[in-house]
């Protein structure tokens, strides 16, 4: 890493955010890193997801119910690098010409589980582009047909994981991430199993497209 990396002198914590890892730190520290990170260039979040990030996900494990409460799910604080696509989305399909560009992701589950916007739409902005979830055992669908829908399965209490994979169970909405929806897909809210499901009918070969894609 020579002198003039930007990596140089940043915190430790925002060098392995931007190399796509995972941080467990105070919320408070994370909440001050935040304020300090700036996305690298080309990778900004839309505002709506960059808020949604700055609330962040909670998730535990409750011993005595043997069962798992919230959502499984770390944002990023900006999209993927590229590069860093290409290197797990390889291993991924077990194909060397595959580099996942027609993919920007934008979070993780603690398994290794991936969502992102598909780049489909061709000329639409990416908050109109559809939402996709790969699982690290491959795993694969369409969770949203854009952000605002997305934001409504937030608000309802659900994670990409969630909503993937069992997007009609009972869940506890959440105020902070119902506002941001309020505010940036005012008369969308629908029940989630709704949300995947027109996403899902929309691109109904998306499993296909993933399978030619494998080797």
């Amino acid at each position: 890493m020579g002198a003039g990396d930007p990596q140089v002198g940043a915190h430790p914590a925002a060098v392995e955010m931007m190399n796509g890892g995972r941080i467990a730190m105070p919320f408070a520290e994370w909440s001050s890193l935040l304020g300090m990170m700036e996305a690298p260039e080309g990778l900004a979040l839309p505002p709506a997801l960059a808020e949604v990030v700055e609330i962040g996900f909670e998730w535990e494990w409750d011993e005595e119910t043997d069962e798992a409460r919230g959502c499984d799910f770390e944002p990023y604080v900006s999209f993927e690098a590229p590069e860093r696509t290409a290197w797990w989305f390889r291993l991924w399909t077990g194909n060397d010409e595959a580099d996942g560009g027609e993919f920007r992701f934008f979070g993780s589950t603690g398994s290794g589980d991936y969502a992102g916007f598909w780049l489909v739409r061709p000329g639409a902005p990416i908050t109109d582009q559809p939402v996709v979830y790969l699982g690290s055992e491959g795993e694969r669908g369409l969770i949203s047909r854009d952000l605002g829908d997305l934001l409504w399965l937030f608000a309802d209490g659900f994670g990409p994981g969630e909503a993937f994979a069992n997007p009609e169970r009972r869940t506890e909405p959440n105020a902070a991430f119902q506002a941001i929806a309020e505010r940036y897909a005012p008369g969308r809210r629908r029940p989630a199993a709704q949300i995947v499901a027109a996403a899902q009918a929309e691109f109904p070969h998306f499993s296909d497209l993933i399978d030619s894609m494998c080797r």
